[in-house]
C-alpha cells in the first residue's frame, strides 16, 4: 500500500521536479519512512539508491542555493573542451584550411557538415556528438554562412568616373524634358508547369503541382520566353517584350522601337532626342556593331538623336532597370508557375508597386536570327559620333535621312 501511495505521488510530482528536487524529495520520503525507506522509495519511483542517499547527505548538510541554480557551481558533467583539452584545436585545425583552399585538408573535398566533422574527430581519438562540434563551432566564432556576391572581376580605373558620367547625362536630358531610359534583357524563363521560386498563399495541403525536372518543352507555345526591359527613368513607366527566338540586338532594338511607339512618343511629343542606359554586354552591348546598326535604323525612323551611355563591364546590377522593373516583375510572379506565354505577358503587365509604377507587356513572335554580320560598308554609314570621354562607352548616333524621307519610309 505504501509502495503505491509513493508511486502516485511520484508521478503527479514529477512534470515539476527538476534533477536537485527530486532528488531531496526522495530523500525526505526515505527519512520520513524510517528503516528501509531508501529501498522503498528505490522501488516506487525507479530512483537509484545513491541518488536517494545523495539526497539525505544534502538535507543534513542544509546547503542553500540560489533559486537560479540546481547544481553547486562546477557541479555536473565537464564540458568536452574540459575533459578533452585538444578538440577546440584539432576542429578549428579541421575546418579553416578548407577556406583558403588547402589541398591537404582530410576535408577539403567533402562537405563540412557537423556530423562529418564528428567523425573526422573521432579519428583524431575524440569522442564527440555532432551536436558538441555544433556548440564548439559556435564558441570558436564560426557560424553557417553562404556565399556572398562581392567580386565584380577587375575594376576599370574609371569606373566611378562613368556612374558619374552616367548620372551627369540623364539629369541633363530630364531638365530639358528629353526621354531617358534604361534598358536589359531579363532572365531567360521557361514556358510551361515548372518550379517557380518564392510562395504564395494557398490551402493547406494543396501546393501547386509542377514538374519535377526542367527541360524545355518543345510544343509550340512553350520553349523560353526572352523578357526585354525598357524602364522610363523619369515617368516610373516600364515596356517589356518578350521575345520567342533569339535575344539579339534587332530584337532589343525593336523593344525600344515598340516602347516609343506606345508609350514614349504620346509623353514626349516634343523629344528631339533619347538617352539610353544599358549595360556593356549582352544583346546591347558596347562593341556590337549589329546594335549601333538598329539603332542607325531606329534614329532614321523616328528622327530623334540617340545617346547610348553604357556601364562599366561587370556593373550590370547598377542599371536602374533592375531593382527599379525587374525586381517588381519577379516579386509579382514569385511562386506562379508560366504554364503559357500569355500566362508571363499578362503577370508583367499586372506588376506595379507602391511608387507608382506602371508596365506594359507584349509578345514579339518575330524572329531574330543570331549570327548576323555588320559589313565595314555598312559601319561607315552609320553617324555615330564617340564622345571625349570614353567613346567606347559613349557615344551618339544621329539620323541620317531627312524628315521628308523618313514619312516616306514610316
Amino acid at each position: 500500500m505504501q509502495l503505491a501511495t509513493l508511486r502516485r505521488k511520484f508521478t503527479a510530482l514529477q512534470p515539476i521536479f527538476t534533477e536537485r528536487s527530486r532528488r531531496l524529495w526522495a530523500a525526505t520520503e526515505a527519512r520520513a519512512i524510517g528503516y528501509g525507506g531508501i529501498a522503498q522509495v528505490a522501488r516506487a519511483t525507479g530512483l537509484a539508491e545513491s541518488t536517494i542517499q545523495r539526497g539525505l547527505r544534502d538535507l543534513r548538510a542544509r546547503a542553500a542555493l540560489p533559486s537560479t541554480r540546481n547544481r553547486l557551481a562546477g557541479g555536473g558533467r565537464k564540458p568536452a573542451t574540459v575533459t578533452q583539452p585538444t578538440l577546440a584545436r584539432d576542429l578549428d585545425a579541421l575546418v579553416e584550411p578548407t577556406a583558403p583552399g588547402d589541398p591537404d585538408s582530410p576535408l577539403r573535398w567533402t562537405s563540412q557538415s557537423v556530423r562529418t566533422l564528428a567523425v573526422a574527430l573521432e579519428g583524431l581519438g575524440h569522442h564527440v556528438s555532432h551536436t558538441v562540434v555544433a556548440d564548439v563551432l559556435h564558441a570558436l566564432g564560426y557560424s553557417l554562412q553562404g556565399n556572398v556576391k562581392t567580386r565584380e572581376g577587375r575594376q576599370h580605373p574609371d569606373r566611378d568616373a562613368q556612374f558619374r558620367y552616367i548620372a551627369d547625362a540623364v539629369r541633363r536630358w530630364q531638365r530639358r524634358g528629353q526621354p531617358t531610359i534604361s534598358v536589359d534583357t531579363k532572365k531567360k524563363e521557361l514556358v510551361g508547369d515548372f518550379k517557380n521560386g518564392g510562395r504564395v498563399w494557398r490551402r493547406k495541403g494543396e501546393p501547386n503541382r509542377v514538374r519535377v525536372h526542367d527541360f524545355v518543352i518543345r510544343d509550340p507555345g512553350h520553349g523560353k520566353a526572352i523578357p526585354y526591359g525598357v524602364y522610363d527613368l523619369r515617368r516610373d513607366e516600364g515596356w517589356v517584350s518578350v521575345g520567342i527566338d533569339h535575344d539579339t540586338a534587332s530584337f532589343a532594338v525593336h523593344a525600344i522601337r515598340r516602347w516609343w511607339r506606345v508609350m514614349g512618343r504620346p509623353a514626349y511629343r516634343r523629344a528631339t532626342s533619347l538617352l539610353i542606359t544599358a549595360d556593356a554586354g549582352g544583346s546591347n552591348g558596347a562593341r556590337l556593331r549589329l546594335w549601333k546598326w538598329e539603332l542607325q535604323r531606329l534614329a532614321n525612323r523616328t528622327g530623334l538623336t540617340i545617346t547610348v551611355c553604357h556601364f562599366p563591364p561587370g556593373t550590370s546590377k547598377w542599371n536602374k532597370i533592375e531593382h527599379r522593373l525587374f525586381s517588381h516583375i519577379a516579386m509579382n510572379w514569385r511562386g506562379t508557375p508560366l504554364e503559357a506565354l500569355a500566362t508571363i505577358v499578362s503577370l508583367i503587365g499586372s506588376t506595379h508597386s507602391r511608387s507608382g509604377l506602371r508596365v506594359r507587356s507584349e509578345l514579339d513572335r518575330g524572329r531574330y536570327p543570331s549570327g548576323v554580320t555588320v559589313t565595314d560598308t555598312q559601319m561607315a554609314t552609320i553617324r555615330l559620333k564617340p564622345h571625349r570621354f570614353h567613346g567606347e562607352w559613349n557615344y551618339t548616333i544621329h539620323p541620317t535621312i531627312t524628315r521628308r524621307e523618313r514619312v516616306l519610309i514610316s
